[in-house]
Order: C-alpha cells, then structure tokens, then sequence
C-alpha cells in the first residue's frame, strides 16, 4: 500500500528512498502483532521513520497511516503527543540538557549558560549552520549523575562547562561517539511546533489556556470558582484543597459537598 502521489509531491523522489527503506522493517513489526492490532506498530513504525530522516515528516506520516490502514489524523494526533518525535526538521546533533531540581542543584545553569553562549542559540533553535537544535529539557531521571543531558537521545553525564566545550569540539570535528542524526531536510530557526486547537472546557476563560496556572496563581481560581458557580456534573462539588493554599477570602464561602 503507497501513498497518494499528492501526498508526497513535496518530495516524491527522496520520500520514495526512505519509504522503500523502512517498509520492510514496518512489515516486520505489522506482522509481530495479533491480526486486527496493526495499529501497536505505529510508534516503532515512526522511529524508525525518525532514524531514517532525522524527523517525522508528514510523507512519512502519511505513509505510516496507509500502511496501517488507519486515518492520517489518527497518526497525525499520535506523533504530535509524544515529544521525542521532531515534527520538523532540526540539527545534526538534538542537545537536550536537564534543567530539573538536581541537575540545578548540581551546576545545570553553568551549563545552560555555556550551551547558550557557545551556539548563540535559545531554548527551542538551532544554529545557522543547521548542526545543533538545543532543549533545556525537564528531568530526564538520571539524578545520580547531574548535571546530565541528552544528545540524540543518549545519555551523557556528569556535566562540567569544559566537559561541554570538549563535546561541542568533538561533534564539529565528526569525532563525537554518539553519531550524527540524518538531514534530508533544513531545519529553520525554530524547530518547535507549539500546542495547537482547542482547549477543554476547564481552561477556558483564562488568561493564557496554555498555561492555567497551579496552586496560588489566579487563573486557577477562577477555574475553581466557575465550577462552584455552574451546574457540577457529580453529586459532590471540588474539595477544600485550594481553600488550604488560597484562604476563604479569594475563593468566598467554603466549598463543601453539594446538599441533597
């Protein structure tokens, strides 16, 4: 089964390349799940597509929908959830240092900094010369090793400034050991697709909908408070919690269970 040939018009000749390279390992891992459960295999199917490009293209993700028999939105929506797919192109080499509580702790700004200075570049670009895409990501679990990050998704640990500057050394001479990601295609400056369609009803009416805040922030109040003012759809209206952090005084009379 192939893509429509408007599908891939964009890059027909190169997108045909690749395709042909990874469908027999997607007929392989098809195969591996019980009939009628093909759709297990899309996730791997994606990698796969993401280790022959360097990201997930929409020809491959059109590709990965026929091949599976499934809608394009199906694996569309899939492959914009998970993060560690890149929905578009980025450098050679994905930095991902860890900027979570004990990578700080243990030095991760002087990183951050030494990253940002070396590659003159911020959170979520890349460089001009299209080799580096940088990330300050949330933890990555290695506490034991902070400050630790990730290049192309392997881990390097015990992070210094000189251990940064002999890294970025070695991957501009070609000599690094994690190996180079594949470029079929340039990457811009900004590599990072953002939150995209409608928010749920929780979040509406907030100052920002990509962030409703958290406890002592005011657009979670007003959430709060917009579920004790309209019909509740339980028997049993929100807990007390936020009264513990906000006080009586922001959210107005107690929030207690609904009578009936």
């Amino acid at each position: 089964m192939s893509v429509a040939p408007e599908q891939t018009a964009s890059a027909e000749r190169d997108f045909a390349t690749t395709a042909h390279a990874v469908e027999s390992e997607a007929r392989r891992l098809i195969a591996s799940y019980p009939r009628g459960h093909a759709r297990s295999a899309m996730l791997p199917i994606l990698h796969a597509f993401q280790n022959a490009e360097g990201w997930v293209s929409p020809e491959a993700m059109a590709q990965t929908a026929a091949w599976l028999d499934e809608p394009l939105s199906v694996v569309e929506s899939t492959a914009s959830f998970y993060t560690l797919f890149h929905r578009r192109p980025v450098g050679r080499y994905m930095l991902q240092p860890c900027r979570n509580l004990s990578c700080i702790i243990n030095g991760a700004g002087d990183i951050m900094a030494r990253f940002r200075e070396r590659l003159g570049v911020q959170h979520l670009e890349t460089t001009p010369d299209g080799l580096f895409s940088y990330e300050e990501a949330e933890c990555l679990a290695a506490c034991d090793r902070a400050p630790c990050m990730q290049v192309n998704l392997q881990f390097v640990y015990d992070l210094t400034p000189e251990k940064v500057d002999a890294m970025l050394e070695a991957m501009h001479a070609g000599t690094f050991a994690v190996p180079p990601l594949p470029q079929t295609a340039s990457p811009g400056r900004d590599w990072h697709v953002a939150q995209e369609g409608a928010k749920a009803p929780g979040a509406r009416g907030v100052p920002s909908p990509n962030d409703p805040g958290g406890l002592g922030d005011k657009s979670g109040v007003e959430m709060i408070e917009r579920l004790t003012r309209d019909a509740y759809p339980v028997r049993v209206r929100p807990t007390k919690e936020r009264l513990v952090v906000d006080g009586p005084a922001r959210l107005g009379s107690p929030i207690g269970p609904s009578e009936h």
